[in-house]
């Protein structure tokens, strides 16, 4: 199954349907890039970051920011929540060794129980806090478990530094960033309602309750529909 991929502000962005994703996932190995506005605007400003992006083996729309920014570019992709994708993985991958890193130590740990009283045949095989310094330990223990499967939630772009890494000692295995999915997982952090996520404004939500947020969001969302509105009118001056 080969990948087809559109770019975004020159970020290769996949065009895969939601089991499109997990057929190419369970056929191959890698990092999983869950692209966000947010993140496109930091990668615009951090070479490394931004070839991490750019090598990542997929990358998978992630926020109604980005499916609006391809739309206005003519393409018609569907957004594809990155919790939602993180746990139809482990679905996918029951009964293979999984690995946990992130979150805080009491999160991490509801989260994988809750986990394992959804799915029995969770096969959880390494789980690691996210208040580690020592990178090194953590990726020489990462490698000894051997791990078809690694969830990350880091925050970005912390954690996809740490996969970009994880992922040249485990070549076999497949890494996910999934930001704040494990505080969701158990149970401490409400997602939003169903009506929220099938419009896409999950972000809204989440501003709502943590208005913290809201300088994070904006200007950044608006600014990256504006700028993805002048690549469209760029592109078409030199068609």
């Amino acid at each position: 199954m080969e990948r087809s991929t559109v770019k975004l502000q020159g970020f290769n962005t996949d065009t895969f349907m939601f089991d499109e994703v997990l057929k190419y996932a369970e056929e191959h190995s890698g990092q999983i890039v869950t692209i966000n506005p947010e993140m496109i605007q930091a990668a615009s400003k951090n070479k490394e970051f931004a070839d991490i992006i750019n090598n990542a083996e997929l990358v998978v729309p992630d926020g109604i920011g980005v499916e609006i920014g391809l739309k206005i570019l003519g393409y018609r992709v569907r957004r594809i929540a990155g919790i939602e994708l993180g746990r139809a993985l482990i679905d996918k991958f029951a009964g293979q060794p999984v690995a946990f890193v992130g979150a805080k130590p009491e999160i991490i740990e509801k989260a994988v129980g809750n986990l394992k009283k959804e799915v029995p045949a969770l096969n959880t095989v390494y789980i690691q806090d996210g208040y580690f310094k020592d990178d090194e330990r953590v990726l020489s223990e990462l490698e000894a478990a051997q791990p078809r499967l690694v969830l990350v939630a880091l925050g970005s772009p912390k954690q996809e530094f740490f996969i970009n890494e994880a992922k040249k000692r485990l070549p076999g295995a497949l890494f996910i960033g999934l930001g704040g999915s494990f505080d969701v997982w158990s149970g401490v952090v409400k997602r939003a309602p169903v009506i929220y996520q099938k419009l896409g404004l999950e972000w809204l939500y989440r501003t709502v309750k943590e208005p913290q947020r809201f300088k994070r969001i904006f200007p950044t969302l608006p600014l990256f529909i504006l700028n993805v509105v002048k690549e469209k009118i760029s592109g078409e001056k030199h068609a």
